[in-house]
């Protein structure tokens, strides 16, 4: 029988204006998916113009410029239809999607449908909940004791996985998709027996529990910064907020 982290997967990136979740915008995104280990990716990307500036600081990291996301992105509401539909037929066929800090991308998928099609994740999954593989809460609990960064790059460069073009969606999300596979096969003895769905209710108890331990370490250096447990999607924010 063939291993999850050696059969059918998908990935999913974004690149955005920022770091807020709730107020920055998707700029460009990718979905790519491989039936097994080996095979072909087929990608599917975006260029979206998101109707508000793209701050300097974003544009120096994935090099999208106000110009050219206004000469080549699309508006912002048929994009985001198209991105949930996709992932919602992921999920429906019960492929496993992979996304590197899920809270972050899935989270900002959710508030632009929100902002632009008054719609929501969930609505468009409908009864197929997501079944996520985060490379980043993986590595973190499985190798919890491992000095350094772990940002796409670094995981990348701890692997062994080509990462050309980073900061490109498409780039990004088949490399969070070989991460995965390689993060399967180092700990095959304690991944091999678990199913996707397990691995899914897993890694939010995980992420919780790294929230946790981060939120203690800011506390006792005096920085002033939440850390939200919640994974693989943060809930809405209440109106008063």
């Amino acid at each position: 029988m063939t291993c999850w982290y050696e059969g059918p997967l998908a990935a999913f990136d974004t690149e955005t204006t920022g770091v807020d979740v709730e107020n920055d915008r998707i700029v460009s995104a990718a979905i790519v998916v491989q039936d097994s280990a080996g095979a072909r990716v087929r990608s599917t990307r975006w260029l979206v113009n998101p109707g508000i500036p793209v701050p300097a600081g974003a544009t120096e990291v994935h090099g999208l410029t106000d110009e050219h996301l206004q000469r080549n992105g699309r508006w912002p509401s048929p994009v985001m239809e198209e991105i949930a539909r996709e992932l919602a037929e992921l999920t429906a066929s019960g492929r496993p999607l992979v996304v590197m800090n899920a809270p972050f991308d899935l989270t900002l998928l959710d508030r632009e449908l929100r902002r632009h099609r008054a719609s929501s994740l969930g609505r468009y999954l409908q009864n197929h909940p997501l079944c996520v593989l985060d490379p980043r809460v993986l590595d973190k609990h499985l190798d919890r004791y491992r000095k350094g960064r772990r940002t796409l790059t670094d995981l990348c460069e701890h692997y062994g996985v080509e990462l050309t073009g980073a900061h490109d969606a498409a780039a990004d999300a088949r490399a969070s998709l070989d991460v995965i596979r390689q993060i399967g096969r180092r700990f095959a003895a304690r991944l091999e027996r678990l199913n996707p769905a397990e691995l899914h209710s897993l890694q939010a108890v995980w992420h919780a529990a790294q929230a946790r331990g981060l939120q203690a370490w800011f506390a006792r250096t005096g920085t002033h910064e939440a850390v939200d447990p919640a994974w693989p999607l943060r809930p809405e924010m209440p109106a008063a907020a």
